[in-house]
């Protein structure tokens, strides 16, 4: 069955209005920086999306992927593919729990329901380490091994655009950004601390 041709025409309009948005992370030597969480805050606060589900899970003793970017709302679950039970917690404000001793998937996922970082552990394998960073706005995604993030579908408008990364020296200002063509770039130079190479599993 064909859609009405009112709502067709409001179809095409906000496909025809969704951006693309390109943005490039390099750190204060001109490296590229992956793993960056950049994100669009609108000016105006956009209708309500449902989040989408996201997993992080635990092979060979690794949380895989180091960095999770979601939105707020967003349930996330925690699939143990190793032979060993893990204790997967956080202590961070914006979601502190744990999931005690476990193999397979947990039956109810974890809701992260406020913005903000969260550092994930292990209780049995203390170096296992992975974070997930929060967000309050549809409009986000995280950088490639080349220093690159694509946000989607960005409605015109005026946005602040912000920067997440783990190792970040000092938190960054946002960039006014204003969205009027299909597609956009955008750039930060971000200091970074030296990190600890993150740790292999043990045996």
């Amino acid at each position: 069955m064909r859609a009405p041709p009112l709502l067709l025409a409001l179809g095409l309009a906000c496909a025809a209005n969704a951006a693309s948005l390109n943005v490039t992370v390099k750190d204060d030597k001109g490296s590229a920086v992956a793993d960056a969480v950049v994100y669009a805050m609108p000016k105006v606060k956009p209708p309500p999306t449902s989040p989408r589900g996201a997993a992080i899970e635990q092979k060979d003793k690794t949380f895989i992927p180091l960095v999770t970017a979601i939105q707020v709302g967003t349930a996330v679950s925690f699939p143990n593919h190793d032979i060993v039970r893990h204790h997967v917690y956080s202590f961070s404000p914006p979601k502190p729990f744990e999931i005690k001793l476990y193999v397979g998937t947990p039956v109810a996922p974890v809701i992260f329901d406020k913005p903000g970082e969260v550092v994930l552990g292990c209780n049995i394998h203390d170096h296992m380490l992975a974070y997930v960073f929060v967000v309050d706005t549809p409009f986000f995604a995280k950088t490639d091994a080349s220093g690159v993030a694509t946000i989607d579908e960005l409605p015109a408008g005026d946005y602040d655009l912000q920067i997440w990364h783990y190792a970040l020296a000092a938190p960054q200002p946002a960039q006014a950004l204003k969205m009027r063509e299909e597609k956009a770039a955008a750039a930060f130079a971000v200091p970074l601390r030296i990190m600890p190479p993150r740790p292999a599993p043990k045996p």
